[in-house]
């Protein structure tokens, strides 16, 4: 009798599965196709206060702080079956999850929180990156300066919080990544040399707790993860690691401001309502005037010759657009404002796509209401479970299709698919290595988050 492989897509069903060893075979250039696309937990573990800075009054209310809906498996799930590959989580630490000030412990219940929904990822084979995001400014608002006693305490506390969520998540599979910072402020070369000596404290710090971390890919942030001042200040200015080639490097597209930002016209210009070659509207004033589809690939293309070509695949570890209401802004066309987030989200996708070597992650904030011209950077409705920013949705599934959920492949013997996780049942039990799957009785099993069927 033939035995088959039957892989189905995963959908959003709760299995009970694990957080599997795969080891680190893979390189850098094959995960970061693997991450592709990318969705971010935004305003949810960085959310807080930061006048609770070195305190521990966040607590774990401060998920919900800045949107309502606190995060399940279930999201994930979802968030999965849009096609989505990997998830990045901002996270806070100092801005009130500290439980000891002076020793600049993290709270342990807080930890724990933030590797329940790392598992929540892990459990559905996405990759998972999470960082020190704003965290209250504690450090991204003094990249920049000089006083040896400030730099040195700060290099302490950077120190001393990599290490102990290094050791929390030491065991973790390739599927986690580590990122030192978020949007570091540095606008010069000696700024960005400061920032070289906090990320090499951060490389340094996560492979001196071993284990997996030892070869645990880690991303550094340009300077103010901005692509023209990381491509004139650190192209040939990185901070050394002790492995080779487990090195990504982190920037943000937000460009132009006028158009996913600007909230109001105002003296020296207009918002953009308009963005795309094919998407202006004859005699409007908000047409995008600069910063569309050539200056798009042309700033990619920097990041490609100066990074990604030598061997360091690029994170666009956040992107996005206001989508707005402008349905009652006379002589305006939300047909044309639609049609222009879809091209925006689609466009980056494409090109990093294309290029190769880069992975996007669009922002995500879970506020349910444009507030008119303003907008709002919503993609998924979490409560809901369903698309809030639809033409962002649908942008970004014209590059990254979703998953047909009643799609099945099927592989025979000598045709095994590359599969590279153990083998776990429906009740989260590792039953089998890859190798050895064709021994295993017939049923329903789950390997790298997908369910597979042996017949």
């Amino acid at each position: 009798m033939i035995r088959k492989l039957v892989c189905t897509a995963f959908m959003a069903v709760t299995l009970t599965t694990v957080n599997a060893q795969t080891g680190f075979d893979k390189s850098v250039d094959q995960m970061i196709v693997e991450m592709a696309p990318g969705w971010n937990l935004g305003n949810t573990m960085e959310a807080g206060n930061n006048a609770n800075n070195f305190t521990n009054k966040g607590g774990l209310g401060a998920e919900t702080s800045w949107q309502q809906t606190k995060t399940t498996q279930e999201l994930i799930d979802y968030v999965k079956s849009m096609g989505f590959k990997s998830v990045r989580i901002p996270c806070a630490w100092v801005m009130g999850h500290l439980s000891n000030a002076t020793e600049y412990t993290i709270d342990v219940n807080w930890m724990n929180r933030v590797k329940e929904i790392v598992d929540y990822c892990i459990k559905d084979g996405l990759y998972v990156i999470i960082n020190d995001h704003w965290d209250g400014g504690w450090l991204e608002n003094h990249i920049a300066d000089t006083n040896t006693s400030t730099i040195n305490k700060n290099k302490t506390i950077l120190r001393t919080l990599w290490t102990q969520i290094a050791n929390a998540f030491k065991d973790y599979d390739e599927h986690l990544l580590f990122a030192g910072l978020n949007e570091p402020n540095a606008d010069n070369q000696a700024a960005t040399n400061n920032l070289i000596q906090y990320e090499q404290v951060f490389i340094d710090a996560v492979r001196a707790t071993g284990g997996n971390n030892a070869r645990r890919v880690l991303i550094i942030q340009g300077p103010t993860t901005n692509i023209d001042h990381t491509c004139n200040f650190m192209k040939n200015n990185m901070p050394q690691d002790t492995v080779e080639k487990r090195l990504m490097i982190e920037v943000h597209y937000y460009d132009p401001w006028q158009f996913w930002g600007m909230e109001k016209d105002e003296s020296w210009g207009k918002v953009f309502y308009y963005w795309g070659k094919d998407n202006h509207l004859s005699g409007s004033s908000h047409n995008a005037t600069w910063g569309e589809e050539d200056y798009m690939e042309s700033q990619l293309k920097k990041m490609k010759t100066n990074f990604v070509d030598k061997g360091i695949p690029v994170i666009i570890g956040e992107f996005g657009a206001n989508w707005r209401n402008i349905s009652t802004v006379s002589g305006e066309s939300q047909e044309k404002h639609n049609a222009s987030i879809k091209a925006h989200y689609r466009e980056l996708h494409r090109l990093c796509k294309e290029l190769g070597g880069m992975a996007p992650y669009v922002w995500d904030i879970n506020v349910s209401n444009q507030n008119g011209t303003k907008g709002v950077m919503t993609l998924i409705n979490r409560k809901n479970l369903s698309i809030y920013g639809t033409h962002a949705m649908e942008g970004v599934n014209e590059i990254y299709p979703k998953p047909d959920p009643t799609h099945i492949t099927t592989f025979l013997p000598d045709d095994q698919p590359n599969l590279t996780s153990a083998v776990y049942n429906l009740q989260g039990m590792k039953v089998s290595d890859v190798s050895d799957s064709y021994n295993l009785p017939c049923g329903i099993y789950v390997v790298s988050g997908r369910k597979v069927v042996l017949q």
